[in-house]
C-alpha cells in the first residue's frame, strides 16, 4: 500500500489478494478495526501487487520489502534479524553445517535463504544422523541426492506402515515434509529485480511467436510424473484456457501398465489414456459425424469444435467453469510434458498411433528450462525473464504440484490402513482409541485382553474379539 506521496506504508501477502484487500472495506470490518487499521486505510492512495509461485517466495519478498521500505503500519521484519543460511567453508579440512544470517565475501559456499527456520534445522540433523559426521565431505550434494534420500524414506515409511509401526511412519513423514521444504527451489529476490505483473495474453502470443505456433494456444495441457515411490507411480495433467487455470479439467491418473520408476514407460500410458479418451467422448458426443474417415483426425475434431456453437471468451472465474462444464469435447492447442527428448518422443508415439501426429507438442526439461520440439535436434531457450518461459513454468509448476499432491493423498491413505479395518465391531473411532493407547498394532498384538478392555471406549466383549482376531492374523 502507497499514500498520495507515492511512499509504502503497509506491505502484505495473501493466497487471495481480492479478497484480502476487500475485507478492509467491509463495513463490519471497518466497525471493529482498531486505530492503526483505520489509520492505514485513511492514509491508502494506490495499491501494488507482486505475484510469486509458492508460500516461501511470498514470505522471502514481504521481509525483503518491508526491511527496504521499513513501511510504517508494519511491525514484524523491521528488525536487522534475516533469513539462516547454510554455510560451508570449504578451505577447512573436514567442512561442516554452520547456520547464519548474512552472506559474506569469504570465500564460502552459501545455501539459501530458507523461509521455514524449524524444517532446515530438522534437515541438518536429519543429514548429521544419516551420514554419521558433520558433512559431504569436500564438496557439495548432488541435485539428485535430495531426491534419493526422500525416496529412500519413502520406502522406510511405507515398511514401517506395513508393519503397523504407525509411530515411526509418522516420524518419518514428518522428516520427508522437512526434507522437500529445505530442498524446493526458491527465487531469491535483489533490489531492482522484482516479478513483474502476469500479463496472460501477452505471454500466449509470446509463447506462439517463439514456437512459432500457428495461432495463439488458448488451451495447454501439461502432463507430469511423480515416481518418487515405486508402489505408487502417479501422474497429472493439468489444463490451461487463456493462460489461466482450468481446474474443472484437471485430471489425475496411477499409472497401471508400468512395473518400478519409468518415467519414459508411465508417460506414453498416461497421454494415450488422455487422448483416447478424448477422441472416445468426441464420437460419443457426435455419433452422427461419421469417423473421420476421410479426413485427418485432428482436422475432424477441430471440425467438430466450429461446428459446436461456442459462448464468447469468459470475463471472469465464474463464467469460465460455466462455459468449461458445457463445452464440447475438444483438444489442446498445445501439449506440453515435463522432460526432455525422451519424455517427448515417447509422447509423439502415442499421439501418431492415435492419428493425432499434428497435435503441437513440446518437453521442458527441469534442469536447464530447454524447450524440445518434435525433429529439432537442438533445444529452444528462451530469455529467463521472458513472458513466454514464465507461463511455461507456471503450468509444468502446477502440473508438479498437482501430481505430487496426489501422490501424498495415496500415500497418507496407506500410513492410515490398518489390519483394524477388517476386525469385526472395530469403527474407525475406536480403531483410533487403540493405536492412540499402544501406538501400533504390534504392540496391541503383544497386549493382554485385560489390558485391551481397560481402554477408554473397550468393552470386555470387544476386546476379547479382538485378541482372538489379532491372534489369528
Amino acid at each position: 500500500m502507497r499514500d498520495r506521496f507515492n511512499r509504502v506504508i503497509y506491505v502484505g501477502k495473501a493466497r487471495d489478494l481480492r479478497k484480502r484487500v476487500s475485507s478492509y472495506f467491509l463495513p463490519s470490518k471497518l466497525a471493529l478495526a482498531d486505530l492503526k487499521t483505520r489509520a492505514m486505510l485513511d492514509a491508502t492512495w494506490d495499491f501494488e501487487t507482486h505475484t510469486v509461485r509458492s508460500d516461501a517466495e511470498s514470505v522471502l519478498l514481504e521481509g525483503k520489502l518491508i526491511k527496504e521500505y521499513r513501511p510504517r503500519y508494519n511491525v514484524s521484519f523491521r528488525d536487522d534479524k534475516r533469513f539462516l543460511v547454510v554455510r560451508i567453508d570449504l578451505s577447512e579440512e573436514w567442512p561442516r553445517f554452520r547456520l547464519a544470517r548474512y552472506k559474506k565475501d569469504d570465500g564460502s559456499r552459501y545455501f539459501g535463504p530458507y523461509a521455514h527456520a524449524g524444517a532446515l534445522r530438522q534437515t541438518l540433523n536429519f543429514m548429521r544422523k544419516k551420514f554419521g559426521v558433520l558433512t559431504f565431505g569436500r564438496g557439495v550434494p548432488t541435485e539428485r541426492e535430495p531426491r534419493e534420500m526422500i525416496a529412500a524414506l519413502e520406502e522406510q515409511m511405507q515398511k514401517a506402515a506395513e508393519k503397523m509401526d504407525f509411530e515411526k511412519a509418522a516420524e518419518l513423514r514428518d522428516m520427508i515434509g522437512d526434507l522437500r521444504e529445505t530442498t524446493k527451489p526458491i527465487r531469491r529476490f535483489t533490489r531492482g529485480s522484482l516479478p513483474s505483473t502476469i500479463d496472460p495474453i501477452a505471454d500466449m502470443r509470446e509463447l506462439a511467436d517463439a514456437l512459432r505456433l500457428p495461432h495463439v494456444p488458448r488451451i495447454m495441457e501439461c502432463f507430469d510424473i511423480s515416481n518418487i515411490s515405486a508402489t505408487h507411480v502417479v501422474a497429472s495433467m493439468v489444463c490451461f484456457r487463456d493462460g489461466v487455470p482450468d481446474k474443472n479439467n484437471y485430471r489425475r491418473y496411477r499409472v497401471r501398465t508400468v512395473e518400478g520408476q519409468d518415467d519414459f514407460a508411465s508417460m506414453a500410458e498416461v497421454v494415450r489414456r488422455r487422448y483416447s479418451r478424448v477422441l472416445l467422448e468426441a464420437r460419443e458426443m457426435n455419433p452422427d459425424a461419421a469417423e473421420f474417415s476421410q479426413e485427418e483426425t485432428v482436422d475432424g475434431m477441430r471440425r467438430l469444435e466450429k461446428e459446436t456453437p461456442n459462448a464468447e471468451r469468459p470475463t471472469s472465474n465464474a463464467q469460465m467453469a460455466e462455459q468449461s462444464l458445457a463445452a464440447p469435447v475438444r483438444l489442446p492447442d498445445l501439449i506440453i510434458v515435463d522432460g526432455g527428448k525422451g519424455q517427448l518422443s515417447v509422447a509423439c508415439r502415442e499421439l501418431q498411433r492415435l492419428g493425432l501426429h499434428d497435435l503441437p507438442i513440446i518437453g521442458l526439461a527441469k534442469e536447464r528450462e530447454e524447450i524440445y520440439r518434435p525433429g529439432r535436434a537442438l533445444p529452444l531457450r528462451l530469455p529467463i525473464d521472458s513472458g513466454a518461459l514464465r507461463l511455461l513454468q507456471r503450468i509444468r509448476d502446477e502440473a508438479h504440484r498437482f501430481a505430487n499432491a496426489y501422490h501424498q493423498l495415496l500415500m497418507k491413505k496407506r500410513v492410515e490402513e490398518s489390519i483394524l479395518d477388517d476386525c469385526p465391531g472395530v469403527s474407525q473411532n475406536r480403531k483410533n482409541l487403540l493405536l492412540n493407547r499402544f501406538g501400533s498394532v504390534s504392540r496391541l498384538r503383544k497386549a493382554s485382553v485385560e489390558e485391551i478392555a481397560s481402554t477408554e471406549g473397550i468393552g470386555r466383549k470387544l476386546a476379547e474379539e479382538v485378541y482372538r482376531f489379532l491372534q489369528s492374523h
